[in-house]
């Protein structure tokens, strides 16, 4: 047999080449011919159309969208997710010859699909909820450098500028310092530097994550009106959630404008001018009117409610504000919880510096926690998220709850909750050791300005150990959940791979 495969992974560097290996490798034993397409952040060099014409059969291993995959159309498909070609590449041979074998016959690249045979099985696609996912994971692929390189950079900036590099004056310190000219003999003005360029860096996060979701969906078309949304998104105050609603709209906005019949001459501008445009507007449109001012209002009227609460009992409130901070890791929600502490700075009282003490240690159990979860069971993570684990230890100690965003966002049924129920503890043990702090960031680099900073570190221990218990005993269940299948003998058993022998199988991880 002749095949041919993609692999993908997030960020298209290990994964993606360790399951082509070991796709090869597979073949050759099995005495086939394979060709790889590998996907990969360093570009990729396409198949061929002759490859494509020749192949018996297609393997996607692959966590993100697939590019370009309708030249594979005519040929019995095998999806998966990159982790299987890994661990379990001879069976993804196997399977593709039994695909192969029961497939109709292999029509020239290009053409449609031959219908499937009376009395055979449908071909099964991937589920709306693999497609989701991997739409979602693709956005989440292009964010990950930009979480990496500004999330270091502000880390840096605060060790080398102090906590106070960001506080806000008639403008935040660090741009002062850099619109006076940079001082090469200056420390501080170093800080400022680093604090100013990872700002900028941060600053592409939600526009990146719903550009790239939208061009999951609807590839090139798509960038324009998702890079929009996220700006907006940013603007309105929509933040992280803002972003995941706007990169769906505008994808589905696209994919949907992509099915208008048009006449020929507007066929050839259709991509390039009238798509964006309209595309553009409505999502503008849409997250300004629409998304972004519920969610503003929302925010002013959680601030209030938490005004309300300054009184009450003590521990509650720093569970309320721990949940709040670790729910959306930068969003509306934490921002809420976090305008809420560093207004009670302006006129600081006992409470109000409780409260900010509170805020920050429960924004830096996400990060911290997902760190430490990379390192207590590396089997559970991939290698590329166990080096963002790395880089996540200085993130969460500088108080940089975005440094979790790629582990929530790849899987938030698990993650989320977990950091959550870990931020809950944070806070309230926060709240009732009675730390206090008059610096509204900067993480471990202000313990010198907190009151009882022992309780504080403690604080953010214990809520770190909790929520990585939860995160891997969840993934620990979800990992080692067994999937039922009918053996040769039609008795129940266990896969490492589920597939159909039709024209096109789906096998989701």
């Amino acid at each position: 047999m002749k095949i041919v495969a993609v692999t993908a992974c997030p960020t298209g560097i290990a994964h993606t080449y360790m399951a082509a290996e070991a796709l090869e490798v597979a073949a050759e034993e099995a005495g086939h011919t394979i060709t790889v397409e590998t996907q990969g952040s360093a570009g990729s060099t396409p198949l061929t159309a002759a490859q494509l014409a020749e192949a018996d059969a297609a393997i996607f291993a692959a966590d993100v969208e697939v590019r370009d995959k309708d030249r594979f159309a005519h040929l019995p498909l095998l999806q998966v997710g990159v982790k299987k070609a890994i661990s379990g590449a001879p069976g993804l041979i196997t399977q593709a010859e039994e695909a192969a074998a029961n497939a109709p016959a292999t029509a020239p690249a290009g053409t449609p699909a031959a219908a499937t045979p009376a009395g055979a099985k449908a071909p099964a696609g991937p589920g709306a909820a693999s497609r989701v996912r991997a739409w979602l994971m693709t956005g989440v692929s292009f964010v990950i450098p930009f979480v990496a390189a500004g999330g270091l950079l502000i880390a840096l900036g605060f060790a080398l500028g102090g906590y106070q590099i960001n506080l806000p004056e008639d403008a935040p310190l660090y741009e002062t310092i850099l619109s006076n000219g940079f001082d090469v003999g200056s420390i501080t003005a170093w800080g400022a530097l680093a604090f100013g360029i990872g700002s900028a860096a941060f600053s592409f996060l939600v526009p990146v994550l719903s550009g790239y979701i939208a061009y999951a969906m609807a590839d090139r078309p798509a960038l324009v009106p998702g890079f929009v949304g996220g700006a907006v998104a940013v603007t309105t105050g929509a933040g992280f959630l803002g972003g995941l609603v706007s990169g769906f709209v505008a994808g589905g906005l696209v994919m949907w404008i992509k099915t208008w019949r048009v006449p020929r001459a507007l066929a050839g501008i259709m991509p390039v001018v009238v798509i964006p445009l309209l595309s553009s507007a409505v999502v503008g449109l849409l997250m300004y009117v629409v998304v972004g001012r519920p969610i503003a209002a929302a925010t002013d009227g959680l601030t209030s409610w938490l005004n309300g609460l300054s009184g009450t009992n003590a521990v509650l409130l720093g569970l309320l504000l721990g949940l709040m901070m670790c729910f959306d890791m930068g969003g509306p929600v934490n921002k809420a919880a976090y305008t809420f502490a560093v207004a009670g700075l302006t006129t600081p009282s006992a409470t109000a510096l409780t409260i900010m003490a509170a805020v920050m240690a429960a924004g830096m159990v996400p990060p911290l926690a997902m760190a430490l979860a990379t390192v207590v069971r590396k089997s559970l993570f991939s290698e590329v998220e166990r080096e963002n684990g790395r880089a996540a230890w200085l993130l969460g100690a500088s108080f940089i709850s975005e440094g979790a965003i790629p582990f929530a966002a790849a899987d938030p049924f698990r993650v989320i909750p977990s950091i959550m129920a870990g931020g809950a503890v944070t806070g309230a043990l926060s709240m009732a050791f009675g730390a206090t702090l008059r610096a509204p960031h900067g993480g471990v680099f202000v313990v010198p300005l907190m009151g009882n900073p022992l309780g504080f570190l403690a604080a953010v221990v214990a809520g770190t150990l909790v929520a990585t218990t939860l995160v891997v005993v969840l993934k620990s269940f979800a990992h080692r959940r067994p999937r039922a299948t009918a053996g040769p003998d039609g008795a129940a058993g266990t896969a490492p791979v589920e597939a159909t022998p039709a024209a096109t199988v789906a096998v989701t991880a």
